[in-house]
């Protein structure tokens, strides 16, 4: 089955190659049917978001970011299922981290960004759990960090 494939056609989702970790670290690990992903940055293939929230980046910039990050968790979620996205059974959870300015307190709002594809493009299996954080930095200057932990079919 295409069914995953077929919905992110009719989004207008191109998936990018997944990223490769720029330390020590795998872009994901699985143990059994669960699946960690390590946090994807706010960079795709139409762009990249960086700056801090609230100071030189718009709220919606921010969200627009959640959603690259999301995409670029998709790509992973990919490879992680060997290529077949429809083994995918449930996105359990997403950990957002916003770079926020001193007075930005919209964090949850940003990541909707990221929780709002999942759900377009899994359906009732994208609804997860989340946190959405405020943080100082973020790893070189991108907006938004957001990781996931998925459930695959065998």
């Amino acid at each position: 089955m295409l069914r995953i494939a077929n919905r992110l056609a009719e989004l207008g989702i191109a998936l990018p190659e997944p990223s490769a970790p720029v330390a020590n670290y795998v872009p994901y690990t699985r143990s059994g049917r669960i699946v960690h992903v390590s946090g994807q940055l706010s960079k795709g293939i139409v762009g990249e978001v960086r700056g801090t929230v609230g100071v030189d980046v718009a709220p919606e910039q921010a969200a627009e970011g959640a959603r690259l990050c999301a995409i670029n968790l998709i790509a992973q979620f990919r490879a992680a299922c060997g290529g077949d996205l429809d083994r995918v059974t449930q996105v359990l959870r997403l950990g957002g981290y916003v770079q926020a300015g001193p007075t930005f307190d919209a964090i949850p709002a940003v990541i909707n960004g990221a929780s709002d594809l999942m759900v377009a493009v899994f359906g009732e299996h994208g609804r997860h759990s989340r946190s959405a954080v405020g943080v100082y930095r973020l790893p070189l200057n991108y907006a938004v960090e957001i990781d996931a932990v998925i459930e695959i079919r065998a």
